[in-house]
């Protein structure tokens, strides 16, 4: 288990959010920081501040990304036509753990890493097992026959709360999943506000 994934909720009180709307945060009944200074007065954040927090939590939101990680998808988000912004949304929701996230086949993004990485997924009837595989439009995600019964996934199909976007066409009595759309910011379902503007505004100036 990875520093990121052992203190998850750790990223909700720092950033003073519910980054993934879960009931279970413990923002929910303290919003401060964590540690000792956590109830500290916040001072105003300069732009810089708020440029790397708007980095910080678009990072945070996708579970185990490195910094390094986060930097390669901003590069090939700038080197493609188009604004760059919505370009990064749409690399990071072409993940295989985002798309296994989005489609409830798991409860957090967390587990959607480690439901890949453990074999438990199909791109168009082949296992991958690499969670930053990156999907097409028109591919089929499925998870695999011995894995539908597990308790996670069960649990995660079942629960209310939260909805699947309609960039996804999902199948839960067979576990599958189509990739229909690359996404831009609009269509994806952030429980909170996120500004990859100001991320790009953050690359571009260090």
């Amino acid at each position: 288990m990875t520093k990121r994934t052992a203190a998850k909720y750790k990223i909700d009180r720092r950033m003073g959010e519910n980054i993934w709307g879960r009931a279970k945060s413990p923002l929910n009944k303290r919003d401060y920081g964590p540690g000792q200074h956590g109830q500290r007065r916040k001072n105003k954040l300069s732009d810089f501040g708020t440029q790397l927090r708007a980095k910080q939590k678009l990072k945070g939101y996708y579970g185990d990304l490195t910094e390094k990680q986060f930097r390669k998808i901003y590069g090939e988000a700038e080197r493609v036509k188009g604004d760059t912004g919505e370009n990064l949304i749409g690399l990071l929701e072409r993940r295989l753990d985002a798309i296994v996230y989005r489609a409830k086949f798991v409860p957090t993004i967390f587990a959607a890493r480690q439901f890949v990485n453990h074999g438990h997924v199909t791109v168009n009837g082949a296992r991958v097992n690499i969670a930053s595989y990156r999907v097409k439009e028109g591919d089929v995600i499925a998870v695999r026959d011995r894995s539908k019964q597990l308790a996670i996934v069960l649990e995660a199909a079942q629960s209310g709360e939260r909805d699947v976007p309609d960039y996804l066409e999902v199948d839960h009595s067979k576990m599958t999943a189509t990739f229909v759309r690359t996404p831009g910011l609009s269509d994806v379902p952030y429980p909170v506000h996120m500004e990859p503007n100001l991320v790009v505004e953050f690359y571009a100036k260090n």
